[in-house]
């Protein structure tokens, strides 16, 4: 990359800046500071097909406001420039795109078009994914606003809908969008937003396909699932239903296969009250008990058996007896009752704590945490997070958690609890201290915080952390050290600036080899205790540029 001087009439935008074809851009904050001290940061530009003229890449605003300037009869002179390498037009679009995300918030909208252009160009997902610093199901949530209409793309860049609604309306067809986008363009047309709009989109009842227990390559009807890839729905909840009921009746078989002689599949209205039972093994008379909720959800309990009181009483009724409450008269129970259980939900602080653990570790309808994955392509990487110090404090953590509620649950908090059932979970919570109810909360959470996330950064900074008492440079760091650049600063940080001029240009292995030497204080070299590479600093560090300069 070159560094120099153009002059205005030499520069123009180029079509691969991501900011190109907008309107023109607010310069306002820009002209104090232009006025005062003219161009500072260089623009980045490349050659226009001749040597006299470039393109600007990067620094569009910068252009305008020493445009505007020279308008004002304030002479500027040349604006100092960065002529970007030779390459293709992809390289060129990425920079762009670079700098402006570093430099001025990019709304999703802004984003998509640039990364569709850099998908077009060649870039993978991953490759985008690890240029920008996020995780490639981010890139996928930027990719998936192309299958929106572009009015309704319009309206969630000028901020007239919100995130929610844009993500529903990815579960919809395009002509489901343009039924949608009559409704918001009439003014009695009361176009549904928010969660309302799932329920509008299936039909009144959103059954997502997670609660299914039949297999869905088997399934007939249509499943519609949201463009960023996390959320499926069965579009027709009748045709669903149908399939349900005919593997609870298979589950219920099967239970009997296995030498249960008392299968009971309990109605939609009836609740599994675990007070009404006692454990009973099959020689002991007890029986498996299946639960199937409005939406859709089903939970075998296995080993029970009625308490005897309760026993008594419900041989006393008659079986031909009408149920007490109908269908809707139990759905407005089953309202009234759950506005007062939440409206007592913000003055107890305690059982809300145990309401959001229990959730994490087992899950509901509403409720979906998974452990993170720790994905990786290459298993040495893989072997070298499991080894490391801090993987073990936090296995130990996810067995003690486990432990707490007396299960084994190979290690992992979340699902820890799903046999019982979620009210099973939380009624167990209820019994454990509030120490204990946080050591579950503490290790779910570390359990599904999500790798590669900015959160990682704020966190770590946040806590000041320090690595140096928890991480070694082992074979499969030194392996991945491939970069020329990187290497000799890092040989220059631990042996010194001389030693760092005195190898620069021998071969990696050799400095490889220097920078081993110096981490274990041998072949003569002063040992350099604790020492981290900057990558692992909080907030993180770089060797070939300034962090500051992403």
């Amino acid at each position: 990359m070159e560094l120099t001087h153009l002059s205005l009439d030499q520069l123009s935008v180029s079509k691969l800046n991501m900011r190109y074809g907008a309107k023109a851009p607010d310069i306002s904050d820009l002209l104090p500071l232009v006025r005062a001290r003219g161009i500072i940061v260089p623009l980045l530009v490349r050659p226009n097909g001749s040597e006299q003229t470039f393109e600007i890449v990067a620094g569009r605003r910068r252009y305008f406001a020493a445009r505007a300037l020279v308008t004002e009869g304030l002479p500027l002179g040349a604006l100092p420039c960065a002529i970007l390498d030779d390459g293709d037009d992809s390289d060129a679009l990425e920079a762009s795109l670079i700098e402006n995300l570093a430099r001025q918030d990019a709304d999703e909208v802004s984003q998509w078009v640039s990364f569709v252009r850099l998908v077009k160009a060649g870039r993978s997902v991953e490759d985008i994914a690890l240029t920008f610093g996020i995780t490639e199901q981010q890139v996928k949530r930027i990719l998936a606003l192309g299958n929106l209409l572009p009015a309704i793309r319009s309206l969630y860049r000028k901020g007239e809908i919100d995130p929610a609604t844009v993500r529903h309306l990815t579960l919809a067809s395009r002509a489901r969008q343009q039924e949608w986008l009559s409704l918001w363009r009439d003014p009695e047309g009361r176009a549904p937003v928010g969660s309302n709009l799932k329920h509008w989109l299936c039909g009144g009842q959103s059954i997502p396909t997670k609660v299914a227990i039949f297999p869905l390559d088997s399934y007939p009807g249509e499943i519609i699932s949201d463009l960023f890839g996390e959320d499926r729905y069965f579009a027709d909840s009748e045709l669903f239903w149908e399939h349900q009921t005919r593997a609870v009746d298979a589950l219920a078989a099967t239970f009997r296969d296995q030498g249960w002689e008392s299968v009971h599949v309990l109605p939609e209205t009836s609740y599994f009250q675990r007070w009404e039972y006692v454990c009973a093994d099959q020689t002991e008379g007890g029986g498996v008990y299946v639960t199937v909720s409005g939406s859709g959800e089903v939970e075998a309990h296995e080993g029970w058996k009625l308490r005897k009181a309760e026993r008594e009483n419900r041989e006393k009724g008659s079986p031909a007896e009408r149920p007490e409450l109908s269908a809707p008269l139990r759905n407005y129970v089953d309202l009234h009752r759950h506005a007062v259980i939440r409206a007592e939900l913000v003055k107890r602080p305690d059982l809300t704590l145990r309401l959001i653990v229990a959730h994490m570790m087992c899950g509901s309808g509403l409720w979906k945490v998974e452990a993170d994955p720790l994905q990786t392509r290459k298993a040495e990487i893989a072997q070298s997070v499991a080894e490391a110090p801090a993987s073990e404090q936090v296995r130990r953590a996810l067995n003690d958690g486990c432990l707490l509620l007396r299960e084994d649950n190979s290690g992992s908090v979340i699902g820890c609890g799903q046999y019982g059932g979620l009210a099973a979970t939380f009624s167990a919570l209820t019994v454990l201290s509030d120490d204990a109810v946080l050591q579950l909360a503490t290790a779910a959470m570390a359990e599904s915080l999500e790798a590669g996330n900015e959160l990682i950064d704020v966190l770590g900074a946040h806590i000041a952390l320090d690595l140096s008492g928890d991480w070694q440079p082992d074979d499969t760091f030194f392996d991945l050290l491939r970069n020329r650049a990187v290497v000799e600063a890092m040989v220059e940080e631990v042996a010194g600036a001389e030693a760092g001029r005195a190898n620069a240009g021998t071969t990696l292995k050799l400095q490889k080899a220097i920078i081993r030497d110096c981490l274990a204080g041998r072949n003569g070299r002063q040992k350099v205790e604790d020492w981290v590479p900057r990558w692992l600093t909080f907030p993180q560090g770089s060797y070939v540029q300034p962090a500051s300069a992403a």
